[in-house]
């Protein structure tokens, strides 16, 4: 993981003194764990050993780079590139961990150090990006590399790294080097204050509930989670609703209180923007403004620019392309849903017109109404363990592994579970950690993440440790997790990057992943979710053990596109967004409401519709998908057209499955995007797919695709 916070994060710190060398005896990251498969002894970590061992690998660190720097010999791969790649172990050590932790498991300790050490992570990742030595070393490598007997891999990286290196200022001048640093330290320091006040300001809202009528309409199950949060927060008696996705998403399917729901669903939608302590609009409107400072300096006409140059997309001009056509047909789709949904009110008496928070009540309806099928009626049949099951099974048939459940284990959360994973022949691939409830200490969202990457070392594979973190629905009373669709869909979309990390045969900790082909793994694992062949290996009825029935299968599959209009809309709405703010020329004055307002009306966005994330809780395009968020629709044509590989051979076609493991899941960030999908599919991927598995929105004109298939050229 070292390479990517590198790359990625700025994780990277300051030397300061020797308060390290004071602790080092007790300090967990200054030894070798002594746990089995070297986990993070995370029982054993205190927050007051992150900063001594952040300081101590930094210094470590500089004291690498500069052996290589002052190395007389002549450049040559090993001495420069290899002799690069292999710097930083412990900072990668603390980072792993310390950024883990403030994900899944945060304290205020934990953020109040995150505060402390990211303007230093910022200025120390610059110390050695803007090395002119260093980079003269790597530039002497690259120029030579024609001559050189390098694997396709290697000139790959180096190709990467040089780039990398020019891409983070290297050919600046000493004068706008000084001004790059400030950014950089800036931005580190803005990123980590918003994501803060989005997790206080999610965490601080409760909706509280004193009359039992206001429950009218809410599953039995959804009022006991209800009650349990209640008791937890020392309001027994009474029901507590939170803008947490489990817990707000069954009060706005089921809930007859209209109100209750609006005022739900607007503390959701404004979160980040109450002109409180916690209020993120200043933040985003700095952090826009220096990213335009930043991407002028590197001489970039935006920041879009920059950020798209090593991606698929390669330039903002392609993105639009592809957003503005699937925008163009999506949009009726969802005025098409917003009358049938109008129908539904009007017919029951209601003198109001459809709003953003009755959508999903209202949906419900239809759905029932159209396919006689609803979200209760699919939940016992996808119990948490038996869908996690579900996906191993997938990966058993497809890969050949196995998932054995370790037992006192050091673990992030004691809520994770812990898996050594296996290879076919019985050797051990991986150690993976699933973690499955929201808590007041993760960040909202669903995400995989590691503790370790697979790399070779002295000759030797250095397995990986992977981390997939969720927020589904909890127990309640009795009642296991049982998941919505959505959920299920989720944890095999997740367990599709881990599988991505696990399976990883890469020989270098230095990694170039680009956001717009990363999905590709994880959005092709979805295709196998509510596939009917498996579906009846793993939905199984919590309380009887009975399979699901092939009527409510075929019902599933009779409503897969059903208020689809709304979900691309929604996400489409959040993608162009992101660019029309990465794609500002000059600074200026934002008010971030207005800016993101004007923008939605201008593209025509619907009254009854809000983007999937409005500004100020955007989190994703605060980090490494910034000017990235359209990568879902992009790798959308990919995993379509992988999957179909499958449909064509068979679900779980071995020869299939192995091209796309050797091809795409163990080269990926160290080979070419295109040249691995090629290698997989025998061609270049090919969009009808897309719009073949998209049929109700109207996507494209069959003639259209041709007019995008060269994007994927």
């Amino acid at each position: 993981m070292k390479k990517l916070i590198l790359i990625f994060a700025g994780v990277l710190l300051i030397a300061c003194g020797g308060a390290a060398d004071k602790d080092t005896a007790m300090n967990p990251f200054f030894t070798d764990y002594e746990t089995p498969f070297q986990l993070p002894p995370f029982d054993q970590i205190k927050a007051e050993h992150y900063v001594p061992a952040f300081e101590k690998g930094m210094e470590i660190e500089l004291t690498e780079i500069d052996a290589i720097v002052n190395n007389t010999e002549e450049p040559t791969f090993a001495n420069t590139i290899e002799a690069l790649d292999g710097t930083g172990e412990l900072l990668g050590k603390v980072s792993t961990v310390f950024y883990g932790l403030n994900s899944a498991n945060t304290t205020d300790e934990i953020q109040a150090i995150n505060r402390e050490v990211s303007p230093k992570l910022a200025a120390h990742a610059d110390k050695i990006r803007l090395n002119k030595g260093l980079f003269e070393r790597v530039k002497a490598v690259y120029d030579k590399r024609a001559d050189l007997d390098l694997t396709k891999e290697q000139l790959y990286i180096l190709e990467r790294m040089f780039n990398g290196y020019v891409r983070a200022g290297a050919l600046l001048s000493d004068e706008d080097k000084d001004k790059l640093k400030a950014i950089n330290q800036e931005l580190s320091t803005l990123g980590v204050q918003f994501s803060q006040n989005l997790l206080n300001e999610t965490n601080d809202y409760k909706l509280v509930v004193e009359n039992e009528a206001d429950l009218d309409g809410l599953p039995e199950s959804v009022i006991q989670g209800a009650a349990d949060a209640a008791t937890e927060a020392g309001l027994e008696g009474k029901w507590v609703f939170t803008t947490h996705k489990p817990s707000m998403l069954p009060f706005l399917t089921y809930a007859t209180n209209r109100d209750l729901r609006e005022k739900l669903y607007m503390a959701y939608a404004h979160r980040g923007d109450n002109d409180n302590e916690q209020d993120n609009k200043a933040i985003v409107a700095r952090i826009m403004n220096l990213r335009v400072e930043r991407a002028k300096l590197l001489g970039y006409p935006t920041y879009a620019h920059y950020a798209t140059e090593t991606r698929m997309s390669g330039n903002p001009d392609n993105v639009y392309d592809l957003l503005n056509r699937l925008w163009d047909a999506a949009l009726p789709v969802a005025r098409q849903e917003v009358k049938e949904i109008q129908a539904i009110i009007d017919a029951e008496g209601g003198d109001f017109k459809l709003a953003s928070w009755d959508w999903w009540f209202y949906a419900e309806k239809l759905r029932k109404q159209k396919y006689d099928l609803d979200d209760s009626e699919l939940r016992p049949y996808f119990e948490r363990d038996k869908v996690r099951d579900g996906v191993f099974h997938v990966s058993n048939k497809l890969y050949g592994l196995t998932f054995h459940e370790l037992t006192d284990m050091p673990r992030p959360h004691p809520d994770a579970q812990v898996f050594e994973v296996k290879e076919a022949d019985g050797s051990h691939l991986a150690v993976l950690y699933m973690d499955f409830h929201p808590r007041a200490s993760k960040r909202q969202g669903a995400w995989c993440g590691g503790y370790r990457d697979s790399h070779m070392k002295d000759g030797k594979r250095i397995t990986p440790i992977v981390t997939v973190v969720c927020n589904f629905t909890k127990p309640s009373g009795d009642t296991p997790a049982l998941l919505s669709i959505d959920e299920v869909e989720t944890l095999f979309h997740e367990f599709g990057h881990a599988l991505d990390g696990m399976l990883s045969k890469v020989t270098y900790e230095t990694s170039y992943i680009s956001t717009d082909f990363v999905e590709l793994p994880s959005q092709i694992m979805e295709h196998w979710a509510t596939h009917p062949d498996v579906m009846k290996v793993y939905a199984k009825h919590y309380q009887t053990g009975e399979a699901i029935p092939d009527a409510l299968i075929q019902k599933i599959g009779n409503s897969k596109y059903f208020n689809q209009g709304f979900m691309t809309v929604e996400y489409l709405a959040a993608s162009l967004l992101d660019m029309n703010y990465h794609t500002l020329k000059e600074q200026q004055e934002l008010d971030i409401d207005k800016f993101e307002q004007d923008y939605l009306d201008s593209i025509g966005l619907i009254p009854e519709i809000l983007p999937r994330y409005r500004t100020t809780y955007f989190a994703h395009i605060m980090g490494w998908y910034a000017a990235g968020y359209y990568s879902y629709i992009w790798s959308g044509v990919l995993d379509n057209d992988a999957f179909e590989a499958f449909e064509e051979a068979g679900l779980y076609d071995q020869d299939t499955a192995n091209r796309f493991r050797k091809e795409i899941l163990e080269k990926n960030g160290a080979a070419d995007y295109m040249e691995m999908y090629r290698n997989f599919r025998g061609r270049e991927p090919r969009i009808e797919p897309l719009l073949k598995n998209r049929p109700q929105q109207g996507l494209l004109h069959r003639n259209s695709a041709t007019k995008l298939q060269h994007l994927y050229r």
